[in-house]
């Protein structure tokens, strides 16, 4: 890339954002309390914290869009406002043009920056490629994909050549191929000096940093490299799987049994994440309380916790978040549970196409009441669509279907009323308040009048907005709309419940929330179909079906994909990633190699034979390997690999 990207006048200053005592209100209200942190150059620094932990309102004072409050604020040596033309800065909400083409978007943004023709051309050459949106450049970006505006939107901001960028929440809504590349992107240009300042709800991408700040309340909890926070908290994490994992689940979270060895216990689809300080008593205490509920051999593997884990445990440490979290009172509970097991909705191999396009080819799966049945794709693979046929909503161009028990006639009132849908785009209405929608709500799925009231506090109470219910829903963070967006689609307890990316820019502990609510309707025997772009968040699932180019290309449970998943993951911690990963990218595919701050993700089909040529060439190339270790394949590893190779057929 182009030296004109970082001025050589600036790059023997090692510190280019200095925050102390930081200080923003909004009136009576203390958004930002008295925050301190220093980032240096060239670093990738995350700020996670929940819906409104203050992480958009520390943005707006160091882009220089609102004033602090109080605080000394350093950017560049400047104040924020006089460093603007320095800053790139990419809101929550895109400024692109959607009626402008790509090309024309970032001739717009050059103009507003005053980027020289000579260097538009270069620069926007450069960009354009490196996000593989070159070919695309005449296209519409009201056309494009939710992964092509992310990327376009970043081409936007580093056209002017800034120093520094901000990214607040880049990612939200993001398939996890166009996420990777993403990140790879910002990779190489902190590795030419740009600084990089990131809020994401993700925690995944927040491993991608080199260092992180844990935000809650307006108050920094933590901060420092994911490595180090990983360890200080002092924990191991047993991935248990059981014969008997819902009883198991609910033993462990039976006060009675509670125990010192047992710091935190979450459940997924096919198995308990369980953190414990004593790998060994820690293990004996779950092997027991397993064989009491009816599994002689429960199935632990014994890992290393996650950042997740040590944003839930900071969150939860002397707070009271779990003591507002309330139960959905169920009605006609026994007449639900009967049905568990049996089919809820089918399809053989319907498709559907609009003209001459074909936007779903062929698909089949099979849901079962009780059953948590994830649907995945990358951006356009076809997954709302079929959701959409799946529902009810459009009628396939052919294929059979069945929807509780119903062949036909799918779009009748008396089915509708057996169906909760939370759709991608909120469901909610602006311009009325939060009590307003779910008094609306409660009118469209006819809920009785004698349960209204009961069913309205708990979605207030399920989303964090009691006493808040005359709030405009338009004023609510993305988070707090998404979680009232799915307490109004379940408020009539729903058969079947479709679930178009439910928790999309929702914060790790909400989600683990929301989460819990959709087990409880699982369990009491609804089906529930979820799309999801958070491949962490697809372990919630039973079963998974991937989809490529609008065909299923893989089945089974979050274990059995990881599972069948070719070669070995190798995790190789360098003092050196940029270069250490353009030097494995000559003999593996690209998308094989993904950098986490320090270290390279790197998928290996044959590790035997390619490791050791791999760790030759490093060596030859002056980048010194720290030490490398074989680790077990995530999901979203799994997921990048059948989508690529996929692709790589097709072509």
């Amino acid at each position: 890339m182009s030296s004109a990207v970082i001025p050589v006048s600036n790059r023997s200053t090692s510190l280019v954002i200095e925050v102390k005592n930081l200080t923003k209100n909004y009136g009576n209200f203390e958004a930002v309390k008295g925050i301190s942190f220093a980032i240096e150059r060239g670093e990738i620094f995350g700020l996670i914290g929940p819906d409104g932990a203050g992480k958009t309102s520390t943005f707006h004072v160091l882009g220089g869009v609102m004033d602090a409050t109080s605080g000394d604020i350093s950017i560049l040596g400047q104040t924020p406002r006089l460093a603007r033309k320095k800053i790139g800065y990419l809101t929550q909400q895109f400024s692109l043009h959607l009626d402008l083409s790509i090309e024309e978007n970032l001739v717009y943004s050059a103009g507003v920056r005053e980027v020289s023709q000579e260097q538009f051309q270069v620069r926007s050459r450069r960009y354009l490629e490196l996000m593989d949106l070159y070919k695309f450049r005449s296209r519409l970006a009201g056309q494009l994909s939710g992964g092509m505006k992310q990327k376009l939107a970043l081409c936007c901001a580093l056209v002017s050549a800034p120093e520094i960028l901000l990214l607040d929440e880049p990612t939200t809504g993001v398939d996890p191929v166009s996420r990777r590349e993403f990140w790879d992107v910002l990779a190489e240009v902190a590795a030419e000096g740009v600084t990089t300042a990131v809020a994401t709800p993700y925690l995944d991408e927040a491993e991608r940093c080199n260092r992180v700040a844990l935000i809650n309340d307006g108050v920094i909890k933590q901060l420092g490299t994911p490595r180090d926070l990983i360890a200080a908290l002092g924990m191991h994490r047993l991935e248990v799987h059981s014969t008997e994992l819902a009883k198991l689940e609910s033993a462990l979270a039976n006060s009675a049994n509670r125990s010192p060895v047992i710091s935190d216990v979450q459940e997924f689809g096919d198995r308990l994440d369980i953190l414990t300080p004593e790998v060994a008593e820690g293990t004996a205490f779950v092997q027991n309380l397993a064989r009491q509920e009816g599994d002689e051999q429960p199935g632990i593997i014994v890992s290393e916790p996650s950042l997740e884990n040590v944003f839930v445990s900071t969150l939860r440490s002397g707070s009271d978040h779990d003591s507002t979290q309330t139960s959905f009172k169920f009605r006609d509970r026994a007449q639900k549970n009967s049905q568990v097991g049996r089919l809820a909705i089918g399809a053989d191999k319907i498709g559907i196409h609009f003209g001459n396009f074909q936007a779903v080819g062929s698909v089949s799966l099979k849901v079962g009441y009780g059953e948590i049945f994830g649907l995945l794709g990358a951006n356009g693979a076809g997954k709302t669509t079929t959701i959409k046929m799946l529902c009810g909503l459009l009628t396939p161009s052919h294929g059979e279907m069945i929807l509780a028990g119903a062949k036909s006639d799918l779009r009748s009132s008396a089915l509708r009323k057996r169906i909760g849908y939370m759709s991608q785009k909120f469901t909610l209405y602006d311009d009325l308040s939060v009590k307003e929608n779910l008094d609306f709500y409660c009118g469209v799925y006819e809920v009785a009048e004698s349960e209204r009231r009961e069913k309205i506090d708990w979605a207030l109470a399920s989303c964090g907005l009691k006493g808040q219910e005359g709030l405009l829903t338009k004023s609510l963070p993305g988070g707090w709309k998404q979680r009232l967006s799915f307490a109004a689609s379940v408020m009539h307890q729903p058969e079947i419940l479709f679930l178009d990316e439910p928790t999309s820019g929702v914060d790790p502990l909400a989600r683990r929330q929301l989460w819990r609510y959709i087990r409880q309707f699982a369990r009491n025997g609804t089906a529930v179909l979820v799309t999801t772009h958070f491949l962490e968040e697809a372990e919630h699932c039973q079963n998974l079906a991937f989809m490529v180019s609008g065909e299923i290309v893989a089945q089974g449970s979050p274990s059995q994909i990881k599972q069948a998943q070719p070669g070995k993951l190798v995790e190789i911690v360098v003092d050196n990633t940029q270069e250490a990963a353009r030097i494995i990218r000559q003999s593996v595919a690209a998308w094989k190699v993904a950098i986490f701050a320090d270290a390279l993700h790197v998928a290996l089909e044959e590790p035997g034979k390619e490791l050791p040529t791999i760790l030759e060439a490093l060596k030859s190339a002056g980048v010194n390997v720290i030490r490398n270790r074989d680790i077990g394949f995530s999901l979203e590893d799994a997921f990048i690999g059948i989508v690529q190779r996929e692709s790589e057929k097709s072509r």
